[in-house]
């Protein structure tokens, strides 16, 4: 059994390998995609976001409450910054995105997150006038087309014949909103990582209960079985608790313009998972995808930036 002194300097090392922590965000956010799409029709998706941030909470809250106490002066007088970044980071994305997937097919979904490093720019250049650089464009370009191809399945006609409907205009909503929280995490409150996280996602429970009880008041069913709740322990703990975790630190270590083409990895491995769990075979499209992608993120990570990214205040 590893002892506590090798088990710490493995997270140690994770914590300071940013293109090893958005890798593993993007592995369990495209999980996250299909496990909404599948719980369509068992729970409601305001509710399931609402019980989400409150269980990833009291799952943190143990680890997080050193950090809490020591750290209640500052997380009082940042308490309204707070909340702006739990209602764009956990509320609104997360109830935004469950609606959506009730209305469209994870194919949809994830061709709509592919536009996140540009929305990711877009903010960055509003916010903070940091320009994309000609390398960090063209690698999310690559990027990209990988992602095309691998959605289209190598077929252009099929791109031609996605149509767009309401759920993948809530999910591209959330999107926009959640670049603006990537965008904004440079200038987070400096709380430690888990009284962070710890403080949204309590902050996002809270906002989303009103809506909760709306939800269930309008005839909303909430059916608890062994199938929600496994779903529900998931969802709180990968893309919520460790997810969050991973990503705000690799933001917080290459910027949010060098973070964003890592959503491009969430096609691959919802494909990848395709192949190796529901018995999809490997096509030439799938290696064609994968390579592009990997092609771009490579690009655009090694690409010098145009102005470069603060890291401070994170």
């Amino acid at each position: 059994m590893p002892t506590p002194t090798l088990v710490s300097r493995g997270v140690a090392r994770l914590s300071n390998a940013p293109y090893v922590l958005l890798t593993l965000t993007a592995l369990l956010w495209a999980i996250n995609i299909v496990v909404g799409r599948y719980m369509v029709g068992a729970m409601p998706p305001i509710t399931t976001a609402c019980i989400r941030w409150f269980m990833a909470a009291l799952i943190a809250l143990p680890f997080a409450w050193p950090q809490l106490r020591a750290e209640a002066p500052l997380i009082r007088r940042h308490f309204w910054q707070l909340v702006l970044l739990s209602a764009c980071g956990i509320a609104c994305y997360n109830a935004m995105s469950y609606y959506g997937l009730q209305y469209t097919q994870a194919i949809n979904a994830l061709l709509v997150q592919s536009m996140g490093p540009l929305l990711v720019g877009v903010w960055s250049l509003v916010l903070f006038r940091d320009r994309l650089s000609g390398g960090q464009v063209t690698g999310i370009l690559i990027s990209l087309a990988g992602v095309l191809v691998i959605v289209g399945r190598g077929d252009p006609n099929t791109l031609l014949h996605l149509t767009l409907n309401v759920g993948d205009m809530w999910i591209l909503g959330a999107l926009v909103i959640y670049a603006f929280y990537t965008a904004i995490l440079r200038v987070r409150p400096p709380l430690g990582p888990l009284s962070f996280l710890t403080s949204i996602m309590f902050i996002g429970g809270l906002l989303l209960t009103p809506l909760m009880i709306l939800e269930l008041a309008g005839g909303a069913q909430l059916h608890f079985n062994r199938f929600t709740f496994t779903v529900l322990a998931y969802v709180s703990t990968a893309p919520s608790l460790l997810a969050y975790l991973a990503f705000n630190r690799g933001v917080q270590l290459v910027g949010a313009n060098r973070a964003a083409p890592f959503f491009h990895l969430m096609p691959v491995f919802g494909s990848a998972l395709a192949i190796l769990f529901l018995g999809e075979r490997f096509e030439w499209f799938h290696g064609a995808g994968y390579a592009l992608v990997l092609a771009g993120i490579l690009t655009a990570t090694r690409a010098r930036p145009a102005v470069a990214e603060p890291a401070d205040g994170l």
